[in-house]
């Protein structure tokens, strides 16, 4: 068969142009915000949050009056110009109260989470990494300490050092971090085996270097979804301890300590209760809400 011209048709320029990348290039991070962006719901409880966040710093400071100052003169007081969140039993603002609460429930709820981010990804990822003997022995220890009740261990605790904010996070420090060192274990079993992790042992990286620069990284989607519901349980342990007398030490206050406080006159002074728990719903709505966009987000089978 002769070979001719015709059979041959010239490319012009659009066919050429077809395979240029017209969008700008992205990271997976930049992707992500941007699909975040779109949850309308994720990005409320994330502008609820911060809004929360700066009203517990600087919410105290747009009051005169101080968390602990007694006056039993305008004890029980509703709602008022002067007292906008009114006062409780001992007169004290509620408005500066229900902020600093606020505060320190935040403040466990991040401590916690950081604990979590520190001692459950380290122990899970070297566990999980150098496998065998190593990860059986390690696997032991954390059912040995997940077997132990969290309650039982701030009681405890309570008995020897006393109620307060260090309690309570002793008291996570020991059991708290045992669920995401599972996750980040289960995670990291299924990237070690991948040909990025061969190649950084043939190339000569350590198993140290592998965990913290190639298999965390990779891990870290999970791991910020996971934190994100780490926060709201610390929150709702610390209110339950607080609840029942076990928690933050008068004058100071947390959530769990106003509803408290509030529950044992809430027929006859509503608002010494609604307050807290419209803040205590509010952070545990805006976590959940976040924690459901961020694993959308942040899932490639979720990008279309």
């Amino acid at each position: 068969m002769e070979i001719s011209k015709d059979l041959f048709q010239p490319v012009g320029k659009e066919e050429v142009n077809r395979e240029t990348i017209v969008r700008p290039s992205m990271t997976n991070w930049q992707d992500a915000w941007r699909r975040l962006k779109k949850n309308k719901l994720a990005m409320f409880g994330l502008i609820t949050l911060i809004l929360l966040t700066l009203l517990s710093i600087f919410g105290p400071i747009l009051s005169k009056f101080d968390y602990a100052t007694q006056n039993y003169d305008i004890k029980n007081m509703g709602p008022s110009a002067v007292h906008w969140f009114g006062t409780d039993d001992f007169g004290r603002d509620l408005w500066v109260r229900v902020w600093w609460g606020t505060r320190i429930s935040l403040a466990i709820g991040i401590t916690a989470a950081l604990l979590d981010l520190v001692f459950g990804v380290i122990y899970g990822g070297i566990s999980a990494y150098y496998g065998g003997r190593v990860d059986d022995i390690m696997q032991r220890f954390i059912e040995i300490i997940y077997s132990i009740p969290f309650l039982l261990i701030s009681i405890l605790l309570i008995i020897v050092i006393g109620p307060g904010f260090k309690t309570i996070i002793i008291a996570y420090a020991i059991t708290g971090w045992v669920p995401m060192a599972r996750l980040v274990r289960g995670q990291v079993l299924q990237l070690k085996e991948q040909e990025y992790v061969l190649a950084a042992r043939t190339l000569g990286a350590g198993g140290a270097r592998i965990i913290m620069k190639h298999l965390v990284p990779n891990a870290l989607g999970l791991i910020i979804v996971q934190i994100t519901f780490i926060v709201p349980s610390a929150i709702f342990v610390e209110a339950f301890l607080s609840f029942i007398g076990l928690g933050i030490r008068v004058p100071l206050a947390s959530l769990g300590s106003l509803l408290s406080d509030g529950a044992n006159s809430i027929r006859l002074y509503p608002h010494r209760v609604i307050f807290p728990t419209l803040l205590f719903s509010l952070i545990l709505m805006s976590f959940n809400l976040l924690g459901d966009g961020l694993r959308d987000a942040l899932d490639p089978k979720m990008r279309k």
